[in-house]
């Protein structure tokens, strides 16, 4: 008979295995040697129980080994111990599953919590998204709310699974919430569509005219009217881009045809008119030389002379044409008043009344020159002070009639 501290071989060759209770179970039979080869026989059974638990134990903390799978492995090393052909300390690899499954059962519990904790987040995520979404929805950011739209659909894509009533529900919300950006946008670019068609044949309309007008020499008017055709053109929106450069290059070179023939007739004018300019001050400087006029009946000859040749330039620039006609003028107002001084002079019934109110006015003042020794005379200052001031006025009303005589030469 052999023996060691877990079990036995009796003389009959069974062996035994000492349970926890004190007591022994049989685990086998031993015919074939000696005793102690029948017990490192069956110690070697119960080394590969502990490494298989030793194994389990690494799995069930180094992955993640579902807590079924583990429970299903603990029962089947336990059946194996408890029933198991082996020699060994039983109890300790029961104990070592005991705490195996507190073990598995607490990652279970751990494992339950992450995943309500990661389903609370997936959730308050997807409510988020929704919320965006639906905000989205009402956007008219066309492009930049459809570009998020299409990156909140690749988020809810990464996001875990909720449970499916509760992410059914989220993702009607969220797929409504797209559908009705869609339509508004879609209604919007139709609508966008309709006005540019409509811009399209209003601008085709405005290049028809603005060509038809790029041959007119009616300067004015048709450079009016290309600025109201320009006015029109903005009023009436963009057209589709293609057709926009088109029509915006055949409406503009419309305009510069017109612009730039007009450019080269204006041009043509100003040289002309700067010309008639040099000339008309010419004539200016020359009836300038009148002046002062000493001889009227020569001046007036000269004068009509400079006049006729005047008139026989063509236009200067608008700008220039106060300045140079009011030189001319200026001649001709003293002409004008040469003539009725001459006039004056020479006509005798002027003379007659001129000569005639200035005997009243002498008279007059011979009148007052005595009435004021008198009054001086008598005492009377105030009358002569007063005869003084009016004899002042009619004195240099005669001065003003004398001065008029001289012109009559008398």
């Amino acid at each position: 008979m052999s023996s060691d501290p877990w079990g036995r071989v009796d003389e009959t060759g069974t062996v035994y295995v000492r349970t926890a209770d004190g007591g022994e179970r049989v685990v086998g039979s031993w015919q074939a040697g000696s005793p102690d080869e029948a017990l490192a026989y069956f110690e070697r059974k119960y080394d590969g129980l502990a490494v298989e638990i030793g194994l389990l134990e690494r799995r069930v903390r180094t992955t993640d080994l579902s807590a079924k799978d583990a429970m299903a492995a603990v029962e089947h090393l336990r059946a194996a111990v408890d029933e198991g052909h082996a020699v060994g300390d039983l109890a300790s690899l029961s104990k070592r599953l005991d705490d195996l499954v507190v073990d598995i059962e607490k990652r279970r519990d751990e494992r339950r919590a992450a995943r309500a904790k990661a389903a609370d987040e997936a959730r308050r995520a997807k409510e988020s998204l929704v919320a965006e979404a639906e905000e989205l929805a009402e956007s008219e950011q066309w492009r930049v709310a459809g570009d998020r739209l299409r990156a909140l659909v690749d988020i809810w894509k990464g996001l875990p699974r909720l449970d499916r009533k509760t992410d059914d529900e989220l993702w009607h919300r969220f797929s409504h919430a797209r559908s009705v950006f869609s339509k508004r946008r879609k209604a919007h670019f139709a609508s966008l569509d309709s006005q540019r068609e409509e811009a399209r044949r209003r601008k085709e309309a405005l290049v028809a005219e603005a060509e038809a007008l790029s041959g007119s020499t009616d300067w004015g008017p048709t450079a009016a009217r290309y600025r109201e055709l320009m006015a029109d053109w903005k009023a009436a929106g963009r057209a589709q881009r293609e057709a926009e450069e088109d029509l915006w290059n055949r409406f503009r070179g419309a305009q510069d045809v017109f612009f730039q023939a007009r450019s080269a007739v204006f041009a043509e004018r100003d040289a002309e008119q700067a010309e008639n300019l040099r000339v008309k001050e010419e004539l200016a400087a020359e009836a300038e030389a009148l002046l002062p006029i000493t001889d009227l009946k020569a001046a007036r000859a000269a004068f009509r002379s400079v006049n006729e040749r005047w008139e026989a330039v063509g236009h200067v620039p608008r700008d220039a044409r106060p300045k140079v006609e009011g030189r001319m003028h200026a001649v001709e107002r003293a002409l004008q008043e040469a003539e009725e001084a001459e006039w004056r002079r020479t006509n005798p019934e002027v003379r007659a009344r001129a000569t005639g109110l200035a005997g009243q006015l002498q008279a007059a003042v011979e009148k007052l020159e005595k009435q004021v020794e008198q009054a001086r005379a008598a005492g009377n200052t105030a009358k002569a002070d007063k005869l003084q001031r009016e004899l002042d006025g009619r004195r240099e009303l005669l001065d003003q009639a004398l001065k008029g005589l001289q012109e009559f030469g008398g």
